[in-house]
């Protein structure tokens, strides 16, 4: 195992050590459906600007990742074209399966469920398809960073107080230290986005680190003993 470690100054004068081998990057759902305005969120009603915002720097922290050798993990949200995967709660509050310009709304195979062209993952890439908020839900995330070592995730994609904070739950639950990168995650409504980082923070920092992207990719150009 490599000896290690990258450096990442953190919210609060909290340093965080990175693992070489062990850490991975998590892109949560940077899909059409959230982020293009003829997707799902736009079609609805949802101003997709402040998620658009966080696509730079969401390349330069995924750019950065990738030359650190980062095992890199993309996630969507999506459901089966019969609809067999979407529990009742869920299909009362109505959304997925509608159709729109991009297809139906969250439908695995439409053109809006798929990643949005600035990100989409390069070759060798992990996707993990899943029928819920959290990364983890009905899904074989945790055993597939089990098996390759991962300790450490760092967290972002959209949107905070959703799918990145409910995966953020589950990964502080199963036993990874997490990371989550506060310019690297986005909300609707920027109030939602500001108490999902300081819910992170609260308790003593229960759900983890927070840094923003510069920190995170200055921290990968540097490494020190672990």
């Amino acid at each position: 195992m490599n000896s290690s470690a990258w450096r990442i100054d953190c919210w609060g004068g909290r340093p965080l050590n990175l693992p070489a081998g062990r850490t991975a990057l998590l892109v949560i759902d940077m899909q059409r459906d959230f982020l293009d305005p003829r997707g799902m969120c736009g079609v609805l009603g949802d101003d997709v600007a402040a998620l658009q915002a966080i696509v730079p720097a969401l390349r330069r922290s995924l750019e950065a990742g990738r030359r650190a050798g980062l095992r890199i993990v993309h996630t969507r949200e999506g459901y089966a074209a019969d609809l067999s995967d979407v529990h009742a709660a869920k299909a009362e509050r109505g959304g997925v399966g509608q159709d729109g310009p991009l297809g139906r709304f969250l439908i695995r195979g439409e053109v809006g469920h798929d990643f949005i062209a600035e990100l989409k993952p390069a070759q060798g890439e992990e996707v993990i398809d899943k029928p819920g908020f959290s990364s983890f839900y009905r899904t074989d995330l945790q055993a597939r960073l089990e098996a390759g070592g991962i300790t450490h995730l760092v967290l972002s994609g959209v949107t905070s107080q959703c799918c990145v904070h409910s995966t953020l739950r589950d990964a502080v639950d199963r036993g990874f230290a997490c990371l989550t990168l506060a310019d690297g995650c986005a909300a609707f409504d920027r109030s939602l986005h500001e108490a999902t980082l300081a819910i992170i923070q609260g308790e003593g920092h229960l759900f983890g680190w927070i840094a923003d992207t510069q920190a995170f990719c200055s921290g990968l150009q540097r490494r020190s003993p672990s």
